[in-house]
């Protein structure tokens, strides 16, 4: 288990700096003075040359890559051209809310594909069935905003029941966060329970098929025991898979359901820092997401060998 540990790890060691070197590469390639572009009108020769020096585009572009990288190991992501302050401390302050929709979201979305899905695979070919494939076909092919816009109109602005957008802290006030997150976690809950719904189906499905399962039925064992102990187990891996990533999905920022509900991820932060020719901000945004994607796959490697420990063999 050690062993398979460190080689993962290691693995995401490496695609962590790749991405790193595409990501800055990529940057140096955008043309025109980035400094220049994200000042705008608020352009003066001190502040150009204040920020030309703090953020090390006077020096050789290998120098800057190996000090961008070198800071980014100790947290320190370098400063934003727009407002001058440092990106960690930007990125930091979005955390929050992105945490709390993505896993507000995935709740909703499991609560959704577990039980659908499995209804689905126990009678194929049935109403149960065909109404299951319709929702989440509906749940994929929807624009989330549209959805994002529907439920707006219903609950915020004929029934008065919640409120249309916004963020507040659980610290803060809690019933106003719960108050605010429902509906964001709802669209985004729909549209990746509609993936996972037909991932779950078809993994319920080859395991019913499988020999120890139709044994433990002709032995007579009861319904719920055979999908306890013999099918949901061995149906996990799929489902742990799908899950992982959409989880990195949501922790990444939905930029579409953050903007349509003022949600201050660290989608709509990416996005206003491309507007804005932003690029440390930019740099630090989609470093930290590849981070997301890397560790949220590693644990899910984790949990493979946990499910099935044979894998952590190989």
């Amino acid at each position: 288990m050690g062993g398979y540990l460190l080689r993962r790890v290691g693995q995401a060691a490496v695609v962590l700096v790749g991405v790193s070197v595409v990501v800055f590469g990529l940057l140096q390639l955008v043309p025109g003075d980035p400094i220049r572009l994200a000042l705008g009108t608020r352009f003066s020769q001190e502040t150009y040359d204040a920020l030309l020096e703090r953020s090390g585009l006077d020096q050789p572009v290998l120098q800057q890559y190996v000090t961008w990288a070198g800071n980014a190991l100790t947290g320190d992501l370098g400063v934003s051209f727009r407002s001058g302050e440092p990106v960690t401390q930007l990125v930091l302050e979005r955390l929050p809310a992105t945490l709390t929709l993505a896993f507000a979201s995935i709740l909703v979305a499991l609560l959704i594909a577990v039980p659908l899905g499995t209804l689905s695979a126990l009678r194929p070919r049935s109403v149960v069935d065909r109404g299951a494939t319709v929702l989440s076909q509906f749940g994929i092919s929807v624009p989330d905003f549209w959805m994002a816009i529907v439920l707006i109109l219903i609950f915020a602005g004929t029934l008065g029941w919640l409120p249309s957008g916004g963020y507040v802290p659980l610290t803060e006030d809690p019933l106003g966060w719960l108050q605010r997150l429902i509906l964001p976690a709802i669209v985004t809950g729909v549209v990746s329970g509609s993936v996972i719904t037909r991932f779950v189906r078809s993994s319920v499905l080859e395991v019913l098929g499988q020999d120890h399962v139709r044994t433990a039925q002709a032995k007579g064992m009861a319904t719920r025991q055979v999908l306890g102990w013999h099918v949901l187990r061995n149906a996990l891996l799929p489902l742990v898979t799908v899950t992982g990533v959409q989880l990195a999905y949501l922790l990444s920022g939905v930029v579409v359901v953050e903007i349509v509900f003022a949600w201050p991820g660290l989608g709509q932060l990416a996005l206003q820092s491309v507007q804005a020719r932003d690029y440390p901000v930019l740099q630090g945004a989609v470093l930290l997401f590849a981070l997301v994607f890397l560790v949220i796959n590693l644990v899910v490697d984790l949990l493979y060998s946990v499910i099935d420990p044979r894998i952590a063999r190989r």
